[in-house]
Order: C-alpha cells, then structure tokens, then sequence
C-alpha cells in the first residue's frame, strides 16, 4: 500500500478536499463571486483568479502545501476552499490557515470542518511548523472558527485589509492573529 502523500484527497465527513488545480478556475470565479466571499476577499476578476490558481498550484509543487477546493462528497457541489499558504511571520516560518465557504452555506460548520481537517493534515506533514490564523478584527465568524478549532490568541498584526466603517482597503489594518501552539 503507498503512503499517503501531501497532495492526496483529503476526506472529511461531509467534503473531499483536493489541491487547487489550473482547472479549478470556474470553481474558485464561482466562489469568489458569491457577495459574502468577495466582502473579505475583495473583488477578484477572471484574470486574476487565473493567476493566483496558476500559483497556488506552483506553490503545491514547490512548498508542499497549499490550498484545497472543497466539494460536498455526497454530490461534487463546490463548497468552497481552504488550505495554507506558507509564509514568513516577523521571522518565523509557519502554515498560514484560510477558508472562504459560499454564501449559501454559510453557518453549517463547513469552515470548521475544512480547519479541522487542514489541522490534522499539518500535523501529519508539517509538524516542525507553527500554523497561524488570521482575519480582520471585525470578522467575528472567522474568529469563532478560530475559537472552534482550539486557536488561541495571539495578538494583533497589522496587514493590508479592512477596517471596520471604513471602505476600501487600508495598509495597516489591524488583524486577529490565532496559533495552534
């Protein structure tokens, strides 16, 4: 029997995640169109949700790690994304922990699930490296997904992003930042 792989389908009681593809554009312009998606992500176009699937599928070569679509298991729905992203914090090397679930599904526990299942994949593959989490201030769901997932709280970094009452996007919006450490 082969050893389970980094870039194998991960399963889930309710999703299958797989590694963003090249051929997953229509999926992640249909995610990224949904309004409540677009609020935190920002506006994505066809273009550039070309170019970031383009890297997001080098990354998997290239790291080993990245980030899944998630698909309902029972009938190949798309239920959103979600994965890591490697990245450097103040010096650091660690696993940076996202999701984004459609409008539609929202508050069923989908970004739980995916976070769950991202966690438990970590520690499988990655388990020298800190995972973090992070989202604006305001966002009280990411947050309480955070929470869910036994994060704890790590302070406040500053990044581009939102501000609560103000539009558009600021350099220095402050960020709640979660570990698993």
């Amino acid at each position: 029997m082969r050893a389970a792989q980094p870039t194998d389908p991960v399963h889930t009681s309710r999703l299958v995640l797989t590694p963003v593809r090249a051929e997953d554009v229509d999926d992640l312009v249909l995610l990224h169109s949904d309004p409540v998606v677009a609020r935190w992500t920002g506006p994505w176009s066809r273009p550039s949700i070309e170019t970031w699937t383009t890297a997001m599928a080098e990354r998997w070569n290239v790291d080993g790690v990245g980030k899944w679509l998630a698909h309902d298991r029972s009938n190949g729905s798309l239920v959103g994304r979600g994965g890591f992203t490697r990245i450097d914090l103040d010096g650091e090397a660690v696993l940076e922990l996202g999701w984004a679930v459609r409008d539609a599904l929202t508050g069923r526990g989908y970004a739980t699930e995916i976070g769950r299942a991202a966690l438990d994949w970590a520690a499988a593959f990655f388990p020298q490296l800190p995972v973090v989490s992070f989202t604006e201030v305001h966002n009280l769901a990411s947050r309480a997904v955070m929470h869910r997932l036994g994060l704890r709280e790590a302070g406040v970094i500053l990044r581009e992003g939102l501000v609560a009452g103000r539009p558009g996007l600021h350099p220095d919006a402050p960020f709640a930042l979660y570990r698993n450490d």
